[in-house]
């Protein structure tokens, strides 16, 4: 009985005894959650900024390029002026787009948030203003000849109205041609965020701000503005890095009267000049992290992300 009673106690013992889970640290967790991430960035992002780091060293000619180490297309890029005024120009671009595009989004997200009293409403409104996005970039830009051209829509009205004894020519073909289908195709850029920024703003802090005796321009410089600073922020790296890889408004809209950088790597690009495209891809690439880098030590965006 002894014997029989031991070895059941031994069973009992043995299905009490639970395996050994394996467990990983919660740093390896991590690191492999972000490993599919960190692949495709990887694969997609870092490898081709790296090919065309590397091609920008490249020797070429009218017929092929050759793979060398020459600082020569990075001293034509950096060393001619007709380069230097193509990019003041580009930055001319970027700023006058991103002005407006602020002034005119933060506006429109601002009646959105505050004006428009439902939900519902309000994202009615918001769908309406994706319209236009419903079709492609080159139609909604293309659009404006027929408004802006000599004999358009605005040139036309204008003489009828006898306010103009004849055609206004910088509408079509010009820098305001350029800056105008820019921030038609730009500025749901700014509005997006601006708008989510301020939906999420708590309407107490206005209801207080009102009841402690702040007229309607105090709450909006002290109350709205600063909180909406990180959307602003998201809406303008969006607008800037846009602008400043825009090639075909550039073109299309000024007749080939304006210059913008990626026009210009198009244009070396259409002559099999690849080194010298990707130098200067290389040259606008750090001038945009700079400028992105500069937005983010301004405006802490991590809230937003």
């Amino acid at each position: 009985m002894a014997t029989i009673a031991s070895s059941e106690s031994e069973t009992a013992k043995a299905e009490n005894v639970k395996p050994k889970s394996f467990h990983l640290s919660p740093a390896l967790i991590s690191y492999l959650q972000a490993t599919p991430l960190a692949l495709i960035l990887g694969a997609f992002l870092l490898l081709p900024i790296l090919m065309i780091s590397v091609v920008s060293f490249w020797d070429y000619d009218f017929a092929q390029m050759y793979p060398d180490f020459l600082s020569m297309n990075y001293a034509e890029t950096l060393g001619s002026w007709v380069t230097w005024k193509t990019y003041l120009n580009t930055l001319k671009f970027a700023f006058l787009v991103w002005a407006i595009t602020l002034f005119v989004g933060f506006w429109v997200a601002y009646f959105l948030a505050f004006h428009i009293r439902t939900t519902a409403m309000q994202m009615v409104l918001f769908l309406v203003c994706t319209v236009p996005f419903l079709t492609s970039n080159i139609i909604r830009m293309i659009s404006w000849i027929p408004v802006l051209g000599r004999n358009g829509l605005v040139n036309t009205t204008l003489i009828n109205a006898g306010i103009i004894p004849e055609p206004i020519e910088w509408l079509l073909y010009s820098d305001f041609a350029v800056v105008l289908a820019m921030v038609h195709l730009y500025t749901l850029f700014m509005v997006t965020p601006i708008f989510n920024t301020l939906m999420r703003i708590d309407k107490s802090l206005v209801e207080a701000a009102r009841d402690a005796g702040a007229t309607s321009t105090q709450i909006l410089t002290n109350v709205i503005i600063p909180l909406a600073k990180p959307g602003m922020a998201i809406g303008t790296i969006f607008v800037v890095t846009l602008v400043m890889a825009d090639f075909s408004t550039v073109q299309v809209m000024s007749g080939g009267q304006s210059a913008s950088v990626a026009l210009m790597m198009k244009n070396q690009m259409s002559l099999l000049q690849y080194p010298a495209a990707a130098a200067n891809a290389v040259v606008l690439l750090v001038l945009v992290l700079l400028m992105v880098a500069g937005i983010l030590r301004i405006v802490d965006i991590r809230k937003e992300l």
